[in-house]
């Protein structure tokens, strides 16, 4: 069998890291160097363009907000020089786009494994809220809002705080009308409308990492309990942890939507009842991946398997009590790597840097 290239998305490891780095782990953890990893990145200072030891090519694309015909063009030039057999997106700006191409791109000979256009309308922050009704999945109360009357008529219906969220990314607490409307527009001003405003459940949060096969059964899965969040509130660690009823609920999601592809559940238990709901469902993997990984489940590996057409061997239990704590160290480069990925737009690391 030839060399597989898998070409991902997400290298920034910023306080808000892409799952590209995590990602690429994953898959070195089975293929070794029997792979070739192509990084795809948006800027040339994104960190995981330089890590030589995981990447072994890094070409800049263009923003999803450029266009699919954009995203085409640079993909295709790619492919004339890497030859990709595998492409895994892992932010959520990309996979309208590359869902309209899944076709084109599989005539090509790259291959994808992503959820359905259905699933993603469904799992859309501003139709979340569908989904109990629906489905029956217990989810908060939630709305859109494109304008400050609806905005403050949202807050009072659900009662401060609430959650004032952005379509694809940021979430914030306001605690009263003020801070609603600050953070309203500040999300505006950075992803634009509809802003999505949200029931505020108090509790212990909890995430889910999980791939599903596309017809209700699990790949995969491993939940964690975050122990520490940044200022944005990420998860900066995390622990594995088993409980009967997150299993359930999370298999019930899946099971429900007939998910294909990875996933994360964002999952709280209330306080005060000790009720679950889903908070967010997001159509890719989390930047914290590689736990499912140290816990043995190599959930991108087996996205890599079902993206070529075969079966994963079964998945092990995932192991209890793992922890992972995010790090933030200093690279160095030389000049020369940055001037080439800024002016042609690619950095190929030598075979002598990558087997490093």
């Amino acid at each position: 069998m030839s060399t597989l290239t898998i070409a991902v998305t997400g290298m920034n490891a910023h306080d808000n890291p892409g799952p590209g780095i995590a990602v690429v782990r994953g898959i070195r953890d089975k293929y070794g160097r029997d792979c070739r990893i192509v990084g795809l990145s948006y800027d040339a200072l994104e960190p995981g363009v330089y890590l030589h030891e995981f990447v072994d090519e890094a070409f800049l694309i263009p923003y999803p907000s450029e266009g699919e015909d954009a995203f085409w063009t640079r993909i295709m030039q790619i492919h004339e020089i890497s030859k990709l057999d595998v492409l895994l997106p892992t932010l959520d700006a990309e996979l309208p786009i590359i869902l309209k191409l899944e076709d084109k791109l599989k005539e090509r000979g790259i291959r994808i494994l992503l959820p359905s256009k259905d699933n993603l309308e469904q799992i859309s922050k501003s139709r979340f809220h569908r989904l109990r009704q629906q489905h029956g999945i217990m989810v908060p109360g939630s709305d859109i809002a494109t304008d400050p009357s609806r905005l403050y008529a949202l807050c009072e219906k659900f009662g401060f705080p609430v959650m004032v969220k952005g379509q694809y990314y940021e979430a914030y607490i306001a605690h009263n009308a003020q801070e609603a409307m600050f953070y309203f527009n500040k999300i505006r001003a950075r992803w634009g409308l509809p802003i999505v405003v949200q029931e505020y459940i108090l509790g212990e949060e909890y995430d889910v990492v999980a791939v599903g096969d596309g017809q209700g059964a699990v790949v995969g899965l491993v939940p964690m309990r975050k122990m520490y969040l940044t200022d944005k509130g990420k998860a900066w660690a995390g622990i594995t942890v088993t409980d009967p009823e997150l299993l359930s609920m999370a298999k019930k999601v899946i099971s429900t939507l007939k998910w294909l592809g990875p996933m994360e559940l964002e999952i709280m238990r209330r306080r005060s009842d000790g009720e679950l709901f889903v908070l967010e469902i997001n159509p890719r993997f989390p930047a914290w991946v590689y736990l499912a990984v140290g816990a043995g489940v190599n959930l991108p590996a087996a996205v890599v398997t079902l993206a070529l057409g075969e079966q994963p061997a079964p998945m092990p239990d995932f192991q209890v009590g793992k922890i992972f704590v995010r790090t933030s160290m200093d690279m160095i480069t030389d000049i020369s790597k940055f001037e080439s990925i800024t002016t042609l737009g690619q950095l190929i690391h030598t075979p002598q840097e990558s087997a490093k």
